[in-house]
């Protein structure tokens, strides 16, 4: 389990590797530009103020502010935005991450008996033999998650940052936990069903910061299916079926039986908040014609901007994953825009 540091951070390594001199090579070919959110007119008041709040100050200082700069409110409010939005990520740098992620999720699966009978996955149990390719596959799969809950304090910022990080600690703690207790068969069925819907998201990110909208919508659509057949049909009533009630059967509760599928059910629980916001968001595309807003973003905007037109509003659709595992997407002329 140890060495999975070390091949983690050979993997961050890689990453910053791959986006430098593959992914951003390929973003500038496509048209990316690398410019970032409109600046703040600097303001030496305005920028104290910011940085001991971050956020819009409240009515009474933004009253005292506007007396002071003889700024009107609305300007005031707009300057604290743009402020905000200039710290973003730009296109490029998002394209680069998500190129990344994409590639990533391409990668080869094991494939095995109990993919197909679960109750495999208990026959003999504890003494089943762990193969060198199994155990590559397990560890390179830990290194992985390990390099993710790394960059996760370096990469874009999302508003569910903290779901992203519980996240990241379930699927190590599940990792370690059925490799330590030779529960690599099941294990094998978590982490390939996980990965089958994330470099689809990836995928449609990438054709939004290109500008394929119609691209980026179809791949978003169809992970949407994918993620939700996966992880409300085939995860509940495959996954935790053999791992509830199939291993119950075949060798007992074993001492660690609570603990491994109380982590279990926890994804579980991710997976519908994610759903949820899938749903919500294929609903409002059907209603409209078009992938709209949702409620996570990591550029701020407003109806008062005057800057900005009404058919350019910008959003977020946001739910991790995995590892990644996140859901983000931006709202640009009234278009979903896929964003990790």
């Amino acid at each position: 389990v140890l060495s999975a540091f070390p091949l983690a951070l050979g993997i961050f390594a890689v990453r910053l590797l791959f986006e430098r001199f593959i992914a951003k090579p390929c973003a500038i070919n496509l048209g990316i530009q690398d410019s970032g959110p409109h600046r703040a007119q600097p303001n030496a008041i305005l920028e104290k103020v910011f940085t001991s709040i971050t956020k819009s100050p409240d009515g009474k200082r933004l009253e005292g502010l506007s007396k002071q700069l003889d700024w009107d409110v609305r300007k005031i409010q707009r300057w604290f935005r743009h402020r905000r939005n200039q710290d973003k990520p730009t296109t490029l740098t998002k394209f680069c991450e998500s190129m990344y992620v994409c590639a990533e999720g391409l990668h080869l699966r094991a494939l095995a008996p109990w993919f197909w009978d679960t109750r495999q996955c208990w026959y003999n149990y504890p003494f089943q033999p762990l193969t060198s390719r199994l155990y590559y596959y397990y560890i390179l799969e830990l290194a992985f998650y390990w390099s993710l809950m790394f960059s996760q304090f370096t990469d874009i910022k999302r508003k569910d940052f903290l779901i992203m990080f519980v996240h990241h600690l379930a699927t190590i703690g599940l990792i370690t936990f059925s490799y330590m207790n030779n529960m690599v068969r099941v294990g094998t069925l978590v982490l390939c069903l996980h990965d089958a819907s994330d470099f689809l998201l990836e995928a449609a990110k990438l054709a939004n910061y290109a500008k394929y909208q119609r691209l980026c919508d179809a791949f978003f659509m169809l992970f949407g299916v994918v993620f939700i057949v996966t992880r409300l049909g085939i995860y509940p009533f495959w996954i935790l079926n053999t791992t509830l009630f199939e291993s119950w059967e075949l060798i007992g509760p074993y001492p660690s039986w609570w603990l491994f599928n109380g982590l279990l059910v926890t994804l579980q629980v991710l997976h519908v908040i994610w759903s949820y916001l899938i749903i919500r968001t294929a609903s409002k595309a059907l209603v409209r014609g078009k992938v709209s807003k949702d409620d996570r973003s990591d550029v701020e905007s407003s109806s008062e901007e005057e800057d900005v037109t009404s058919n350019s509003t910008k959003g977020i659709l946001s739910t991790s994953s995995n590892g990644s595992n996140r859901l983000n997407g931006h709202v640009a002329g009234g278009q979903w825009t896929g964003e990790e």
